[in-house]
């Protein structure tokens, strides 16, 4: 059925689509949007939100439109209409915006060829070792009674990707708070969160430059002192591009893998049956992360694609201009693709999850998420047998990441 037709059909119920969205922002879809989706895939597997976009929830659909190289990115219009026009003079925004992750080719392609090697498996598998130690470090830290989030999800990938950068390792503590402070944005736009967003994006745009300098001088075996030859050596990097790579692969080393760890322990503990397995078979661990990835994916919601002319895509029909939304954690439940999709089976063999997204944009911090997460999991099971939630979990606001900012546990 194309999507005009299936949008004709959604239109009979009044206000479902906007409704469910609205919800998802309340407490209701943080604590659980899983039940959401399924309202909205009751209308098919793409529906028309209130304002026009395209709201994609089967798998399928989301899959190919995330690799299909005609929808553009257009952060200015996406900006501009949440009320930033000035969004470029924004730090925390121009970080964020400008990077990678907001780029179409031919600059996005000539980007990510400089980095695409610090992320390749055989780089982040030399990490095992480290991220090893880091790891039972962190155990040390949540023993006993301890919020999970402060103390281990949230430290652990900031150390890891600092690892990675080469930032010394004295320098890491703070940017604990910073990284947090900045990347609050991606969840809210209010002024408040935008202007501690601005304050600890400058402070990181500062450091990440008088970083590279000394790694033109003093080179290393790192990203940053990649790009900083890549400087020298014609590649047409700006010293604010070189920044702004720098502070995108921060983020992506420690954004999704927060949530992935905390969303992964909570449903651990939930499911103990698949945690005794977990505990019982190392070698587990790698079909269970995919697992959690897709029973709870840390990034719920893409968006910012639109299409700049009028485009079919897995049979949708989308008309120039169109913004594109793809609900990432309800194409990971899909029952199309997934039998029993709401059930936690960590030895499932089906499709891989979508949740680090697809096609040029498909995230490259996702090897290092992997591997912290494989080693996480079965070091927390097997050094605390009696691991379990000591309160009530607090999600984090906004609808496109999911994960938590308290956790408590018991860790014995």
């Amino acid at each position: 059925m194309a999507f005009r037709e299936r949008a004709a059909a959604g239109a009979g119920e009044p206000g479902v689509v906007g409704g469910v969205l609205a919800a998802l922002r309340g407490p209701e879809g943080r604590a659980d949007p899983y039940p959401l989706y399924e309202r909205l895939r009751a209308l098919g597997p793409a529906a028309t939100g209130p304002d026009g976009t395209l709201i994609a929830s089967g798998y399928r659909e989301c899959s190919m439109l995330l690799r299909d190289p005609r929808l553009h990115k257009a952060p200015t219009d996406l900006l501009t209409a949440a009320g930033y026009p000035d969004w470029q003079e924004r730090p925390a925004m121009g970080l964020v915006f400008a990077s990678l992750v907001m780029l179409n080719p031919p600059a996005h392609t000539r980007l990510r060829r400089l980095v695409s090697s610090s992320f390749t498996a055989r780089r982040v598998e030399g990490l095992r070792p480290a991220v090893e130690e880091i790891v039972a470090q962190a155990c040390e830290q949540v023993a006993g009674e301890s919020d999970f989030v402060a103390t281990f999800a949230f430290p652990l990938p900031v150390t890891v990707i600092g690892e990675l950068l080469g930032i010394p390792a004295s320098d890491r503590p703070m940017f604990q708070s910073l990284a947090r402070d900045w990347m609050a944005l991606a969840d809210v736009l209010t002024p408040h969160v935008v202007d501690r967003a601005d304050a600890a994006a400058s402070v990181i745009g500062a450091y990440l430059a008088e970083l590279a300098a000394e790694r033109r001088d003093h080179p290393g075996d790192d990203p940053i002192s990649a790009m900083a030859a890549a400087m020298e050596g014609g590649d047409t990097l700006t010293a604010d591009e070189l920044v702004t790579m720098a502070a995108l692969l921060l983020a992506a080393g420690f954004e999704t893998t927060t949530g992935l760890l905390s969303n992964g322990l909570v449903a651990l503990l939930a499911h103990p049956g698949q945690a005794d397995r977990l505990r019982a078979e190392p070698a587990l661990a790698v079909p269970a992360v995919e697992e959690l990835l897709r029973y709870d994916s840390p990034v719920q919601i893409l968006f910012g694609r639109s299409a700049p002319s009028d485009l079919m895509i897995a049979g949708l029909t989308l008309a120039a201009e169109q913004q594109v939304m793809t609900l990432i954690g309800a194409a990971n439940r899909d029952p199309a693709v997934f039998s029993q999709p709401d059930k936690l089976i960590l030895d499932r063999a089906q499709q891989a999850p979508l949740s680090f997204g697809g096609g040029i944009h498909y995230c490259l911090g996702a090897p290092l998420a992997r591997l912290e997460a494989r080693v996480a999991f079965p070091a927390l099971l097997n050094r605390f047998p009696g691991l379990a939630l000591a309160g009530e979990p607090v999600s984090r606001e906004g609808i496109t990441l999911r994960g938590h900012t308290s956790l408590p546990i018991s860790a014995r």
